[in-house]
């Protein structure tokens, strides 16, 4: 049922071709690449988009379409890493949190408040910047500010669920909490984890290609979006393509999980209709 809501828009298939599309090109990108995305060639540098070379070629003479096809590899990671990094810790709190209840509840969300009290871009390049201008740093501090979401999210998920009649009915038997939290809790809150991690692949993307855009995240030579856009943007009213490029392909990329998202949300949504 939910695969049939999930499938029956256009926009929606339209959002996973794409993302199907930058898989492919992000695991084949050593086989599709047409030069290595480090080598330069200073005779041809600042070339536009030809036969020869697809996208251009960049200030130092490096093949565009082989850093792009390099950068979705990267961005297609760093989205992966920070959803799983937030989405387990928060999680595992959000859980701690919902059921325990009492003081655990309050410290736990206490902490929770603190995090979400600071503008999330804000803290993240305080932590990217106190830790180290580099790609793990940055993903680490992406993940850091958005885990507060998943133990919000958790732990309402839990204090709707913990007293529902299949919760009172395990305990009547004799289950054990944590195994109540694992077969009959967790389960049962997927579906908005599911939906909430779709949203923050898409803005883990973005959030990265912005700290690497300002000199928080990944450096140059690295083939990353945000340092190309950062690298072209001196050059954009000759040579546009430097930062268009990179530009549209953190517009697809982040725009098709956004639709996903919204597909999954109405998906999982049993108030809707089919």
């Amino acid at each position: 049922m939910a695969r049939r809501r999930l499938l029956r828009g256009p926009l929606e298939l339209i959002a996973l071709a794409v993302l199907g599309v930058l898989v492919v090109l992000a695991v084949l990108a050593p086989v599709l690449s047409p030069r290595d995305p480090l080598e330069q060639a200073l005779a041809a540098r600042l070339t536009p988009p030809s036969l020869e070379y697809w996208l251009g070629t960049d200030q130092l003479g490096r093949d565009m379409a082989s850093r792009i096809l390099y950068g979705a590899r990267l961005s297609l990671l760093v989205g992966v890493f920070v959803v799983a990094l937030a989405g387990a810790s928060g999680t595992v709190i959000g859980l701690v949190a919902g059921y325990g209840g009492g003081l655990v509840d309050e410290a736990l969300m206490r902490l929770t408040d603190v995090f979400l009290a600071f503008p999330s871009l804000i803290l993240a390049m305080a932590i990217a910047g106190a830790l180290g201008p580099t790609l793990v740093n940055a993903i680490l501090a992406i993940a850091v500010v958005t885990w507060p979401v998943y133990a919000r999210l958790i732990r309402g998920q839990l204090l709707s669920l913990r007293r529902r009649e299949f919760v009172e009915a395990a305990r009547s038997v004799g289950a054990s909490g944590g195994r109540i939290l694992v077969r009959h809790l967790l389960p049962n809150a997927f579906g908005p984890i599911l939906v909430q991690a779709s949203f923050d692949m898409g803005a883990a993307i973005i959030a990265v290609a912005g700290l690497s855009f300002i000199g928080f995240g990944a450096q140059p030579p690295t083939p990353e979006w945000g340092v190309m856009i950062s690298e072209g943007r001196n050059f954009f009213s000759t040579e546009p393509w430097l930062s268009l490029f990179p530009g549209v392909a953190i517009l697809l990329a982040a725009g098709s999980f956004n639709v996903l998202g919204d597909a999954l949300r109405d998906a999982f949504d049993p108030r809707r209709a089919l």
